[in-house]
This record gives structure tokens, sequence and C-alpha cells, in this order.
């Protein structure tokens, strides 16, 4: 069975930012240990997020993945804005964390590129 994995490309390594076709990419692959972080705050999560994130808004991030993950886990984190995300990215990188990487354009981004998105107590667009 490897070997017919071996006849496809396999995704790009993770990148300190990273496109959301990259992420679909790796999605798409069947990588499944990397994590989806959603740093804004719990109602913006509730309406709208990339399908398969988990919801740890910002102030509680460094907290929350100290007792969650492990330090070569790979992690993509998205916020309202890249800067905002970029913040959140540094601080977990300060705490030891080598496999981080912001989702440029956030849920906005994955919406407009066609990827689905789910909502909590709504119907997702």
């Amino acid at each position: 069975m490897n070997r017919i994995f071996g006849l496809f490309p396999k995704p790009s390594p993770l990148q300190p930012e990273s496109r959301v076709y990259d992420l679909k990419e790796r999605l798409d692959w069947g990588e499944p240990a990397l994590t989806i972080v959603d740093v804004r705050d719990r109602l913006e999560f509730n309406q709208s997020h990339v399908t398969g994130a988990i919801s740890i808004p910002a102030e509680s991030l460094l907290e929350t993945a100290t007792r969650c993950f492990e330090l070569d886990r790979d992690i993509y984190l998205y916020s309202n804005t890249d800067d905002e995300a970029s913040i959140a990215a540094e601080q977990l990188r300060a705490a030891g964390y080598a496999c981080v990487s912001v989702l440029r354009g956030g849920v906005a981004a994955w919406k407009a590129a066609g990827f689905p998105v789910e909502a909590i107590g709504l119907a997702a667009v």
C-alpha cells in the first residue's frame, strides 16, 4: 500500500505562513498529525470556522496549548487578521512550539476558496 502512496506527490512541509490551499492539500492527503486552531473569540468561531478547527481564544492559547499539544505538533493558526494570528504564533514559538503556521486570510480566505466551513447552532454557508 505504501508503494501506491509513493506515486503521488507528498504535500509541502509546514511553513511559518501557509495559504489555504497548502492546508487543504495536507487535509486531502490525509495527514492527521496537525491541528487547526481558531484564536478568535468563541462567538465568531460559532458563527463560522474552518471545518475541523478547534476554538482556543488567543487569551487562553498558551495555557491550553501547553496542556494539550506536543511541542512538535503541526499547528495552523488563524484569526480575524493575519497580524493577530502572527502574534499568537509567536507566543507559541517562544514557548517551544517549532511547527506553527499562520493560515493567511483565515476563515474568509478558506470560504473564498470554496472550502467547507462549519457553524455551531447555525447552518454554515
